[in-house]
């Protein structure tokens, strides 16, 4: 059964890689010589970005990071036959805290972002408990 919760783990799961597009971004459309994104190192290119893409880099990673927990959390709800609605609103508020979380990243807001993130935490986790 499709729910708004399991469509949510899609987003969680494809918000890093809009991150990563982001990170790469300014080297679309160069040459690899001129600066320009390097698919065959990658992992270095992004290394040697600064500013807002190196930020978009780490908001990735750690959008993988949340990842894990967060499907954990709506799994374990819909197993444990939450109230569904429930389930749907504490995963809809995940996404928003992620999305909030990114925008943070980006505006490099190191004290607010941090904030954010426990809240995302405290979201994945009450999924366990609800």
């Amino acid at each position: 059964m499709t729910t708004l919760a399991n469509l949510c783990i899609l987003v969680a799961a494809a918000l890093p890689v809009a991150c990563a597009a982001l990170a790469k971004s300014r080297g679309f459309g160069k040459r690899r010589r001129e600066g320009g994104y390097d698919n065959h190192d990658p992992r270095a290119w992004l290394a040697r970005q600064s500013g807002w893409q190196a930020r978009a880099n780490a908001a990735q990673a750690n959008g993988f990071e949340a990842l894990p927990l967060f499907i954990a959390g709506v799994l374990v709800a819909q197993q444990s036959q939450a109230p569904q609605d429930r389930v749907d609103l504490l995963a809809l508020g995940f996404i928003a805290v992620r999305l909030v979380y990114i925008g943070l990243y980006l505006a490099d807001r190191p004290a607010a972002r941090s904030l954010v993130w426990a809240l995302g935490v405290g979201v994945s986790v009450a999924l366990f408990f609800i």
